[in-house]
C-alpha cells in the first residue's frame, strides 16, 4: 500500500510518499481502509521533532474509513463498520491500524470526509467548552485564529451556549468566515493591538476566557485580555511553544488561571470518548455546527498540505484523500 513516511525530522520536505507493506491487525486493533485523513498542527510538531516520535513513522492521528479486518479480542466492531478516530498514529496511509479503544462509530448522517475533519478538533472543542471552561450564557470568549478549523468550531459552540465571541483573524476573507460562524466582534491581529481592542470592546472588563491554540505570538495578549480571575486555555502552539512563565504574572494579570490541556487527558475512558463523540456527531447532524473543509489533497501531496497549513494559507480543515 502507499503511505507517507518520515525517516528524519525536518520541514515538509521530509514527508515521503512511498510503498510500504500492508499491516495486519494485532489483538485490540482494527485495520481500516482510510477514506480521509485529517491534517493537524500536531502532525507538523511530530514531523519537525518538537514532539519526538520514533523514526521512521507514518504521520497523522485522525481519520475515517471502513473496517476491513479485526484483530483478536476486539468487541463492538465488525468488518464493514464505518469508524473514525483521533489520537491514533499512522493515518497518512491507504490503510491504518487503529486501536479499537480509540475508534468510534460514524453515524449514517455523517460522511467520511466530515468525520475525518471533525473528530480531533471537534473533540478538542467539546472538552474546551464543557470541561476546561464550561461556557455560560452572557460570557465573552476571545478565540484566536477564529477562521481556522478549531476557531470556527469554538465560535459556533460558544454561540450555541449563549456566549459572545471576539475572534482574531488576519485577512478580510478570514473575517468573513469568522463572522458567518457567529463571531460578534473581530480583531485584525496583524493591524491592531489585541489586548487594547479587547479592553475597548469589553468596556475595560476583559474576557471571561481565552481559547488560544496559537501560543508564542499570542500568549502575552491573551493574558492581558482576561478579566480578574479569568481563564487562559492554552491548548496549542501553532506559532511555537510559549517560553517559561513566571507565576507572578498570573497574579499581576488579576489572579487569573492558566491551563495547558490536551485531548488525550479528556478521553481517558471509553465512556468519556463515547460521550464527547456522540454529542459532536449530534451537533453536526442537527446543524448546530458546520464543519468547514478548507481543502483536500491527494495522499501524495501531504508535503503541500503541511506547507499550506504552516504558511497560514488555509481556512477550515485540511484533508488527505488516499
Amino acid at each position: 500500500m502507499r503511505a507517507i513516511r518520515v525517516a528524519a525530522t525536518g520541514g515538509p520536505e521530509v514527508l515521503e510518499h512511498t510503498e510500504v507493506e500492508a499491516p495486519d491487525p494485532q489483538p485490540g486493533q482494527l485495520l481500516v481502509q482510510v477514506a480521509a485523513a485529517g491534517v493537524n498542527f500536531i502532525d507538523t510538531y511530530q514531523r519537525s521533532g518538537i514532539y519526538p516520535m520514533p523514526l521512521p513513522h507514518t504521520p497523522g492521528s485522525e481519520g475515517a474509513g471502513k473496517v476491513v479486518a479485526v484483530g483478536a479480542d476486539v468487541t463492538g466492531f465488525s468488518v464493514g463498520d464505518r469508524v473514525g478516530w483521533a489520537m491514533a498514529p499512522g493515518s497518512y496511509a491507504e490503510q491504518a491500524l487503529v486501536p479499537a479503544d480509540k475508534a468510534v462509530r460514524v453515524p449514517d448522517g455523517v460522511d467520511d470526509p466530515t468525520a475525518a475533519a471533525a473528530l480531533l478538533q471537534g473533540l478538542t472543542a467539546h472538552y474546551l467548552i464543557t470541561s476546561t471552561h464550561p461556557v455560560r450564557t452572557g460570557e465573552t470568549a476571545l478565540v484566536h485564529a477564529a477562521a481556522g478549523g478549531m476557531g470556527l468550531l469554538l465560535t459556533q459552540l460558544i454561540k450555541s451556549r449563549g456566549g459572545n465571541v471576539i475572534g482574531t483573524v488576519s485577512t478580510p476573507e478570514k473575517e468573513k468566515l469568522a463572522r458567518e460562524a457567529g463571531a460578534d466582534e473581530i480583531i485584525r491581529y496583524t493591524e491592531e493591538d489585541v489586548a487594547k481592542e479587547v479592553e475597548d470592546l469589553t468596556d475595560g472588563r476583559g474576557v471571561d476566557v481565552v481559547y488560544d491554540g496559537v501560543g508564542k505570538t499570542t500568549f502575552d495578549a491573551s493574558l492581558a485580555s482576561l478579566r480578574p480571575r479569568g481563564l487562559l486555555a492554552l491548548f496549542g502552539a501553532s506559532s511555537g511553544p510559549v517560553p517559561p512563565v513566571d507565576p507572578q504574572r498570573l497574579n499581576a494579570a488579576g489572579s487569573v488561571f492558566l491551563t495547558r490541556p490536551s485531548l488525550a487527558h479528556h478521553i481517558l475512558t471509553r465512556e468519556e470518548l463515547d460521550w464527547r463523540a456522540a454529542e459532536l456527531f449530534a451537533w453536526i447532524t442537527q446543524g448546530t455546527v458546520k464543519i468547514r473543509i478548507g481543502a483536500t489533497y491527494p495522499l501524495a501531496d501531504a508535503r503541500r498540505a503541511h506547507e499550506d497549513l504552516e504558511g497560514r494559507r488555509t481556512t477550515g480543515k485540511l484533508l488527505l484523500l488516499p
